[in-house]
């Protein structure tokens, strides 16, 4: 890819955004959301003839929603799967020396099919998950169509807690760097975390920003006795 990139996966509502936020600030790297990109990806990929992209598109909301978890799950990784050829065509168009890009796409299986810069993954606990996806507002909208939207909210947590599992599963297996953020730490505690473990210096001029460490096993390093704020 010829870029100095760092991606983070991992469940949503784990914090990926904050800390990839706050890194790109300080290292003065490009910062790409998946999210803001996702919709884009999949229409891409259904017309491409990728056939649960292209399912997903004809699903009504109720159609998603009121599925057994399981089975969004399984699908929800099939989805990154065939967008990932699009998405590293994006990271690839952009025009920056640095990049920290950040989204559930960036599962451990994708990644491991595109050995290119670094790769972490932040987890979230499942009460810290429901936590923080009460606070977005956009999940309302998300849910507006649907006919029982509390049994639809409910499964989709439940979705990602199975996503979460699985990911951590994966990680372990493929020995990749993971944290798991149950809020325990602030969000400044939390952002070192990540930082020690991708072993980063502070400030921009470092010419090696994102460097691997080798021979790291997945781990759980994101908790922390203290009862603070955990990242939002």
């Amino acid at each position: 890819m010829g870029k100095n990139v760092l991606f983070i996966g991992g469940s949503p509502c784990s914090g990926k955004s904050t800390v990839a936020e706050k890194m790109a600030k300080e290292y003065g790297a490009f910062y790409f959301k998946v999210d803001d990109h996702l919709d884009e990806l999949i229409k891409t990929a259904a017309q491409q003839g990728n056939p649960v992209c292209r399912k997903i598109r004809q699903l009504s909301s109720d159609e998603i929603w009121m599925r057994d978890p399981e089975i969004q799950c399984r699908e929800e990784f099939r989805i990154y799967s065939e967008i990932a050829p699009y998405l590293f065509n994006r990271i690839h168009e952009i025009n920056a020396d640095r990049i920290i890009t950040e989204g559930a796409a960036y599962t451990p299986e994708v990644m491991k099919n595109h050995e290119t810069g670094s790769y972490i993954v932040i987890l979230a606990a499942p009460e810290f998950q429901m936590t923080q996806y009460k606070k977005r507002e956009w999940v309302s909208r998300i849910l507006a169509d649907c006919s029982e939207k509390e049994a639809a909210f409910g499964n989709w947590m439940q979705r990602d807690i199975l996503f979460a599992r699985q990911v951590k599963s994966d990680c372990v297996r493929l020995g990749i760097p993971y944290l798991m953020n149950d809020g325990a730490q602030s969000i400044d505690r939390f952002y070192q975390s990540v930082k020690d473990a991708l072993g980063l210096e502070r400030g921009s001029d470092n010419e090696a920003l994102f460097v691997e460490e080798q021979g790291r096993n997945g781990r759980d390093c994101g908790k922390s006795k203290d009862k603070t704020d955990g990242i939002l």
